[in-house]
């Protein structure tokens, strides 16, 4: 039973963590704006789901390693949008 408590919590932080950068992205993508976001908080959040999806490898922990990759692909894509909507303009 505690397994599966376990699993469950698990389970739920993964979808929060993972979802939780969703409206970040829609708003960036609606408004084509990211000025309001910080390049240093979101360049550490990157580092920190890189260095969890590499001790998640190591340890052959694969929820953790699928749970974090997942979550460092939607922080990524805020930080990607970041460089892209810089000044409110996309680049190009």
């Amino acid at each position: 039973m505690s397994d599966l408590v376990a699993n469950v919590f698990g389970t739920a932080a993964a979808l929060f963590s993972i979802t939780s950068f969703a409206p970040q992205i829609v708003k960036i993508w609606k408004e084509r704006d990211a000025s309001s976001v910080s390049l240093k908080t979101y360049s550490l959040t990157v580092m920190c789901f890189v260095l969890w999806v590499i001790y998640g490898v190591l340890t052959k922990a694969w929820p953790v390693t699928i749970a974090n990759a997942a979550a460092l692909v939607m922080a990524a894509g805020v930080l990607g949008m970041k460089w892209r909507f810089k000044d409110g303009e996309p680049d190009g």
